[in-house]
């Protein structure tokens, strides 16, 4: 799971960054070089970013293993505790920050230490500049600057905000033309809310892929105080008028158990 970290988390975030730097920069870099490193991830630094709202924690087992920080379009932090690496969980916080700048930004940028340059170059990141700067006992830091580009948030299509009413439902469905969905996203999380017509109130959750497509479920009361749930699979398609249409495909879960596929299109 990755959270945001808050104020109470300063020294857990403070120690995976130190222990990581202590034990993996010194195989790098001369021991100058380590001690600017953990200079400049300073408590103070770190305290800072928390309370911007910048830094996030990857939890495993109910314990703080790695740590990023996210500023604009910028990877900043990235460390997994050395006992935690080579087990898939930096990758899975590259995936997140990828995800997260992408919603903003064309192209993820990251300073790259010796030591995480082969995973960025095996996620598609290329060199802009190697960079040299004087450290700690005039030992030399080397590090690269490094560029992705990534999807921009409008090729992608966002749910947030967006009413959608029904163009065509199969008969054993509930809902027609009177009923008004209302549809909520929160990154990969979907949710809504509808009534009108057949449908005193109905709510759905589920998720979102990088598609556009939409798996949730649903449940409502109809106006024969019956509470009716099901699920359903919606594949978006972008009309001519810009809008969006989702061709449906649902299950009730409760009742007679039949299939049935709808349309709705953004009003």
């Amino acid at each position: 799971m990755i959270k945001l970290a808050q104020i109470s988390d300063l020294e857990r975030v403070l120690q995976i960054t130190h222990d990581t730097i202590s034990e993996i920069y010194s195989h790098y870099y001369a021991e100058g070089v380590v001690e600017f490193f953990l200079g400049y991830h300073s408590r103070e630094h770190i305290l800072s970013d928390i309370e911007d709202g910048l830094v996030w924690l990857l939890e495993e087992d109910e314990r703080m293993v790695g740590t990023v920080t996210i500023k604009e379009n910028a990877v900043n932090r990235l460390f997994v505790l050395p006992e935690w690496q080579l087990h898939g969980y930096g990758s899975q916080l590259m995936d997140f920050v990828e995800d997260k700048i992408a919603e903003q930004f064309t192209h993820v940028h990251i300073d790259s230490s010796l030591a995480a340059k082969e995973m960025y170059l095996k996620r598609g990141y290329k060199e802009k500049k190697t960079c040299r700067i004087e450290a700690d006992n005039r030992d030399i830091l080397i590090y690269d600057e490094m560029e992705k580009q990534v999807n921009h948030q409008l090729d992608r299509i966002n749910y947030n905000g967006k009413i959608f009413i029904p163009q065509s439902n199969t008969k054993n469905g509930e809902v027609d033309e009177e009923t008004i969905f209302y549809y909520f996203q929160k990154n990969d999380l979907f949710w809504a809310e509808y009534s009108g017509g057949d449908v005193l109130k109905g709510h759905m959750i589920g998720t979102v892929d990088k598609n556009g497509e939409l798996d949730f479920y649903y449940q409502h009361l109809n106006i024969d105080r019956q509470v009716r749930i099901g699920k359903c699979h919606s594949i978006p398609h972008i009309m001519e008028n810009g809008k969006i249409a989702l061709q449906e495909k649902w299950q009730w879960l409760n009742g007679d158990l039949s299939c049935g596929e709808s349309v709705v299109v953004e009003k």
